[in-house]
């Protein structure tokens, strides 16, 4: 049986008057089984509330491998604009016999629990309010078909959670409504089940919590969205011509969203031809190779995969970034060793993704920390590709790719596309003495050609062994000393390139936190929670690698900063202290590695613990 992780945090009880209504803020977990339709009710229920103006977030914990396993859903609502994982339960949807009493006894005294009548609790509590619902005999009253009444039952709870909390039901309509396209026979099958269980708890089951949903003007202008599609969104403007992939959770729906999106925005209207093409290999090696030899013919080529395929991959990246040849990959993560937890998230892939490939190897990296920089990274990533001539990795999770996010709406790019050195025949005549591997402008980068320049002067060979400025074959140790320094050059170069990180000054502040990717949301609330606590925090967000002058400038502010981290060595952190080492003892990495995102909580009592021990 799968169970409920374990965050070792006790329920804590709600910091509220008793007498005193709690409204939107809370957070609403639906434990079902998977592969029972509990998504469509659960976004039905989390796009209301959305629609009602209230900040939202949905984070999804299913199964890998089984249908029918246990599967939670967790809705964060939070007047705030809070998004981050929350360790709290307040409200408790208890569909799942097999979870019912680990769920229950994570419920926080003074919370909620919605469960079928059937369902029965070993241990029940005094301290929750519970509300039994007949769902049986609500969905076979709805008249639908016996094969599909296990999927319409989770409607049960959308109603009874509307009623009990004060949704819209308007909205919940709009959410069906946009769930199934318009189609007026799914919408009125399933709103007619939430309707009759509203009003049969209206009817049946006074209220005796404090929860509420209350209408409010923070969502407005926009949008829910994962991601990866952002991702996908963004590579398509970036102008993606070649896309090769294997499957692998988390990473299938950045392609699959880009299956979708491709033929309406990279179409010709009036030839009707596309002008890319989406392959699916037969594993993670053939994607990498496909895109390497895309890449070396000018196409602007990429894959998405997560560590096990990024594992595989790593002689053709190798190969990529001695040839200096421009591909973009997509990681995300999801936890490991090994095959690991493939539903579960991680940011375990920092240093083998850093270091990928043999001998002295060092890739650039972007970390995107919201959806907004997903979409973007999505077209800079070919950008920086083509400029440094190298493959680009962007390093996102699964929290961020799989899980539900608000997010301004994207921006159409207003630059060109940056090709970077690339060289026509006529541009070609004037280097009277061109090599493929030269570094005319002292930045590291050369001049290269693609196939098809007809100046006879254009062609080289590309080669993953030993070569010179000229592309020829060469075991001289001069030639191979200087060919790795130019490399080192244009890995200092892609310093100035790359994202900058984001940093949030406190002028009062003692400490100094960096962190980067998905758990952005977690510490800027930290930081909101710490101040409260007398503890005031600095805060940078990095961006990408290679790390640069800003985070060197940061570090020397503060005595004691905090490295934020979901993986087990605290992997960022030894690259903070390998980039600053004057700055090594300052350091103090914060992680952990339990396959849940990032709460504020840990970061706040990570750090409490560390700046006042008890002794």
């Amino acid at each position: 049986m799968i169970q409920m992780p374990d965050t070792e945090i006790q329920p804590r009880p709600l910091d509220r008057p008793a007498s005193e209504p709690i409204v939107n803020d809370f957070s609403i977990v639906a434990a079902t089984v998977n592969g029972s339709g509990s998504q469509t009710a659960n976004n039905v229920l989390m796009r209301a509330i959305f629609k009602m103006g209230v900040p939202v977030s949905g984070k999804n914990l299913f199964p890998s491998n089984i249908q029918g396993l246990p599967t939670w859903f967790t809705i964060r609502v939070s007047k705030d604009g809070y998004t981050a994982r929350r360790e709290t339960t307040e409200i408790l949807v208890a569909f799942n016999q097999r979870t019912a009493d680990e769920d229950l006894a994570s419920l926080v005294p003074g919370g909620v629990c919605v469960h079928p009548n059937d369902i029965t609790f070993t241990n029940p509590r005094s301290d929750v309010s519970f509300y039994p619902l007949p769902v049986r005999d609500l969905v076979k009253q709805s008249g639908v078909d016996a094969k599909l009444r296990d999927y319409i039952a989770n409607m049960v709870y959308v109603g009874a959670l509307a009623e009990l909390l004060s949704i819209d039901m308007n909205e919940i309509k709009a959410a069906l409504e946009r769930h199934f396209k318009g189609k007026a026979k799914p919408v009125s099958l399933n709103y007619g089940v939430v309707v009759a269980a509203a009003e049969w708890v209206r009817a049946n089951l006074p209220k005796t919590d404090r929860f509420q949903v209350a209408p409010m003007d923070k969502t407005q202008g926009l949008i829910l969205v994962d991601g990866n599609t952002a991702a996908a969104f963004g590579a398509l403007m970036g102008g993606m011509t070649v896309c090769a992939w294997y499957p692998i959770t988390p990473s299938t729906s950045l392609v699959d969203a880009m299956t979708e999106l491709a033929p309406i925005l990279r179409a010709d209207p009036e030839t009707n031809t596309t002008t890319y093409a989406i392959i699916q290999t037969e594993d993670e090696i053939a994607a990498a190779g496909i895109i390497v030899g895309a890449g070396w013919a000018g196409a602007r080529a990429m894959t998405a995969t997560s560590g096990p395929g990024l594992s595989l991959m790593n002689e053709f990246v190798s190969l990529a970034y001695f040839a200096e040849v421009p591909c973009v990959i997509w990681d995300v993560q999801r936890m490991g060793p090994s095959t690991g937890l493939p539903t579960r998230t991680s940011q375990g892939d920092v240093l083998s993704a850093y270091y990928m490939g043999h001998g002295d190897t060092h890739h650039v990296i972007l970390f995107p920390g919201s959806m907004i920089e997903c979409f973007e990274f999505g077209y800079l990533a070919f950008d920086l590709a083509e400029r440094l001539q190298t493959p680009v990795l962007v390093l996102s999770d699964l929290d961020l790719g799989m899980n539900n996010w608000m997010s301004e709406p994207f921006t159409y790019p207003d630059r060109p596309l940056d090709r970077g050195k690339v060289l026509s025949a006529d541009e070609l005549e004037k280097f009277k003495d061109w090599g493929r591997y030269r570094d005319i402008d002292g930045d590291g980068i050369p001049y290269r050609t693609l196939p098809g320049n007809p100046n006879p002067r254009a062609a080289y060979l590309a080669r993953g062994t030993g070569h010179n400025e000229y592309a020829i074959y060469s075991e001289r140790p001069q030639d191979w000393q200087r060919n790795l320094d130019r490399l080192t050059r244009k890995h200092n170069t892609a310093r100035t390139l790359v994202p900058k990180p984001v940093v949030q000054e406190a002028e009062d502040a003692t400490i100094g936190i960096v962190a980067y990717g998905s758990t952005d949301p977690a510490v800027r609330e930290a930081c909101d929670m710490l101040r409260a606590r007398g503890i005031t925090a600095s805060y940078l967000r990095i961006r990408a690698l290679p790390l640069e002058a800003t985070l060197t400038d940061f570090l020397a502010k503060y005595e004691r900063v905090y490295v934020v981290e979901l993986n087990q060595d605290g992997q960022m952190a030894q690259l903070v202290q390998l980039h600053a080492p004057e700055y090594a003892a300052r350091i103090r990495p914060m992680h952990i590695c339990n396959g849940l995102p990032m709460s504020a909580q840990f970061v706040v009592d990570s750090i409490v613990s560390a700046e006042h021990p008890v002794t």
